[in-house]
């Protein structure tokens, strides 16, 4: 195994996954937890190829429809699919998930789960004599799949939260096609082959960091407002 490769594929998913630990400083979730979460994103990949071949074989379409129903459909719904499927059967319902970041921490390790095999299998299957592939996927699509997750996890915990059944199906829906929308995009102006859809991919990449680090600093404003709020322990004399 080339050493070399394996750090190119690896290193963007433990420094994300580092810098989304640590981001939530206030109310740490448990490692144990999050471990399970980002095992269980590796293991959707399985359910996804399966999906997306399928999916695939009844791409009838050609031209900017083809390109389009691979990105939205193959692509986009799919993968986001299983990446809230993660998040919803291992720690939606469970006592850890008691802030709304915590979604956003959830969805983003599932996604970084996913990515991490994804970008083995680009890294040493599809392209294995070509490290420049990975240094791509380490700038833009790894990246993009944690800003994705963290729009996920957004409404995920606006789902969480609402203590209202009908807002909590709205934002789950929301959890799904929001994410599979902003994904079908990106991998849209990828496949399109347009040069003025690739002229406005850097915009694009920039518009999904600029949201999201919005939603994530939202969420993070109140995680610290309600550790400031909480009764402090009373320490023993």
């Amino acid at each position: 195994m080339d050493l070399r490769l394996l750090m190119i594929a690896l290193a963007p998913v433990i420094a994300l996954g580092l810098a989304a630990y640590f981001t939530d400083r206030f109310d740490r979730e448990p490692l144990r937890i999050l471990i399970k979460v980002f095992i269980w994103g590796c293991l959707s990949v399985i359910p996804t190829i399966i999906v997306e071949r399928t999916l695939s074989a009844f791409n009838i379409f050609g031209g900017l429809l083809a390109s389009a129903f691979s990105a939205f459909i193959v692509a986009g719904i799919t993968e986001e699919f299983f990446k809230r499927e993660v998040v919803l059967r291992t720690v939606f319902r469970n006592k850890a998930f008691n802030e709304k970041l915590d979604g956003i921490i959830y969805a983003v390790f599932a996604a970084l789960g996913f990515a991490t095999i994804e970008n083995l299998m680009y890294v040493f299957a599809n392209f294995s004599n070509n490290p420049y592939v990975g240094l791509q996927r380490g700038i833009f699509s790894v990246p993009t799949h944690v800003l994705l997750g963290v729009t996920m996890g957004y409404y995920l915990s606006l789902a969480k939260f609402s203590y209202n059944i009908n807002f909590e199906l709205m934002y789950l829906r929301k959890a799904l096609f929001i994410p599979a929308l902003l994904h079908g995009c990106f991998d849209f102006i990828l496949m399109a082959q347009i040069h003025i859809l690739l002229v406005l991919f850097i915009p694009y990449v920039l518009y999904l960091w600029i949201v999201n680090i919005k939603k994530l600093n939202q969420y993070y404003k109140e995680s610290k407002e309600r550790f400031r709020s909480a009764p402090s322990t009373p320490t023993s004399e």
